[in-house]
């Protein structure tokens, strides 16, 4: 059987890059274009939420949602990708990675459209709409994750095999940008047609009712690409690797590849008895690849806890710069235009080119290299940051302040937050790989929940009284970055437990060409003992 599977798997692992592998990224990277596009598009219109529904008559600023209803909107959706990643994961080595490939883009299609359509007759009961189709939204994306990485490392020849995964997952940084830029055009159409004075002249009137429209149209456009995306991912064959080491069908995996990469690929019969392998979380994985899959869990949700924390300070950062005024000198949909402008500058200016130095680099000096550069200079510039904290508050240091934070976002993408996609997609065996990177993932997204939420309170002013409105007294922002640094510096320890991946074959990472061999000198073995038997004594 080891035999024969090889000559399959050694065609993928040599081929020449093709139009096939572009056309694999782009299929599998339009999902992860609109998995970002639909996860961090609620924070553009977040405050328009608390405008529109939580207007309080009198009050001196806006509406704003209430912490509780705050943390339910942008939670829920990280909530349901940490299930869909478990879910989806398990289902991918069961079904195979094209069986359930487009079942996640039909959840994140209808899930979208529910969002932009979550009606009622009072703010709870939109909100608790919105947050239905928000948590099913998140389940569908939450699917893409595996088997987007595990497609793409399948179908992958082993020299720029890197360079593919985290391209796929590249496609975010263009999601985030497109998402900005959208809220941008739609906010300046609406904002054109229904102008309005801002909240310090006409409270009521600062919010038009028409601006209700922008954040379901701004949320209902992200079915778009994964609509368009289906056709095509509904055409992709099985990927040869599942088919041929999974599902035991070294002659489909043949002819399937031989379509693909349009050479004659020689299909031989299998064996027909074919040994029980060991199991997940069996003494012998655990053995094998335990502490792989810790390394490979940990890192990513440490790196989750500090890159979705970040988040937490760009209100703060956006206001400094001068990009966002005070909410009560705009109307409602010049806000939204401001913090989508806002958005898509820093995406433009270090997210995005973050991930694509990931691609330009990770075939060249390996995952294990830049996931370790990536936590170290977050950690660097975490301390920078928090060490003079009192320097940066101040107006003229502002600039400094910016530069610093966008140079933790671009290490974090050039760095963690790509190669922890990457390497769970390489290093286990196919029967266990979307799994596996299911359980890293999920990880991952407890670990942004753990950074969006707990240090939403945890860096909350000391002093009650200075704290927002509805939380309790935190530790203060200074502390909180100190805390950060910490958690980087355990992501980087934590790196050391992930093997490096770069130029290998699959098989020779997962140990499936070990496993092979041990069963052919088994059945050797068996084989010699069975003929010394049977020689009659002299």
């Amino acid at each position: 059987m080891a035999k024969d599977q090889m000559q399959v798997l050694n065609a993928l692992d040599v081929a020449k890059t093709q139009m096939y592998h572009f056309t694999a990224i782009i299929i599998a990277g339009m999902g992860f274009f609109t998995d970002a596009y639909d996860l961090f598009c609620i924070s553009l219109v977040t405050k328009l939420l608390g405008r529109i529904y939580y207007h309080v008559d009198g009050a001196a600023k806006p509406g704003t949602l209430p912490p509780n209803v705050s943390a339910a909107v942008n939670g829920v959706a990280f909530c349901g990708t940490l299930s869909g990643q478990l879910f989806f994961g398990w289902l991918g080595d069961k079904l195979g990675r094209k069986k359930v490939y487009g079942m996640t883009l039909m959840i994140m299609v209808i899930c979208s459209i529910g969002c932009g359509l979550s009606f009622g007759n009072s703010p709870k009961l939109v909100m608790t709409t919105l947050c239905f189709f928000r948590f099913g939204l998140g389940f569908g994306i939450g699917g893409d994750y595996p088997l987007s990485a595990t497609i793409m490392s399948e179908y992958s020849n082993k020299k720029t095999r890197g360079a593919f995964i985290a391209a796929v997952f590249a496609m975010q940084g263009f999601g985030i940008l497109a998402g900005g830029i959208f809220a941008i055009i739609i906010a300046a159409i609406f904002k054109s047609k229904y102008d309005s004075p801002s909240y310090a002249v006409d409270p009521l009137g600062s919010t038009v009712p028409q601006a209700d429209y922008v954040w379901r149209i701004i949320m209902m456009v992200g079915a778009l690409p994964a609509a368009l995306t289906y056709y095509w991912r509904m055409k992709m064959p099985e990927t040869a690797r599942y088919t041929a080491l999974v599902a035991k069908n070294t002659a489909q995996a043949a002819a399937d590849m031989s379509k693909v990469l349009q050479v004659e690929i020689q299909a031989e019969e299998p064996e027909k008895e074919q040994k029980e392998k060991f199991g997940l979380f069996s003494n012998e994985f655990l053995r094998r690849h335990g502490l792989h899959l810790l390394g490979t869990a940990t890192t990513w949700f440490l790196l989750d806890v500090a890159f979705y924390s970040q988040n937490l300070f760009q209100k703060d950062i956006f206001s400094a710069v001068g990009w966002i005024p005070p909410a009560q000198t705009m109307n409602a949909l010049e806000e939204v235009y401001k913090i989508a402008r806002a958005q898509t500058l820093i995406a433009l200016c270090s997210t995005v080119p973050g991930y694509w130095f990931t691609v330009a680099f990770i075939d060249r000096i390996g995952r294990f290299a830049i996931q370790l550069m990536g936590f170290f200079f977050m950690t660097v510039f975490m301390f920078a940051l928090a060490i003079p904290y009192d320097h940066w508050t101040h107006k003229e240091n502002r600039i400094g302040f910016v530069v610093l934070y966008s140079l933790t976002f671009f290490f974090a993408n050039f760095g963690p937050n790509a190669t922890t996609f990457v390497v769970p997609a390489e290093i286990f065996p196919a029967r266990f790989r979307s799994t596996c990177h299911g359980i890293s993932s999920a990880a991952g997204k407890l670990g942004a929940i753990v950074g969006a939420f707990g240090f939403l309170y945890l860096a909350q002013n000391e002093d009650k009284s200075k704290a927002d409105a509805g939380y309790p007294a935190g530790i203060g922002v200074k502390k909180s970055l100190f805390v950060l640094g910490a958690v980087n510096i355990a992501g980087f320890l934590f790196t050391f437990l992930v093997p490096e991946a770069n130029g290998k074959s699959l098989e020779e990472m997962s140990g499936e060409n070990e496993e092979e061999e041990v069963e052919a000198n088994g059945e050797l073995e068996q084989s010699h003992s069975n003929n010394k038997r049977t020689v009659a004594p002299v």
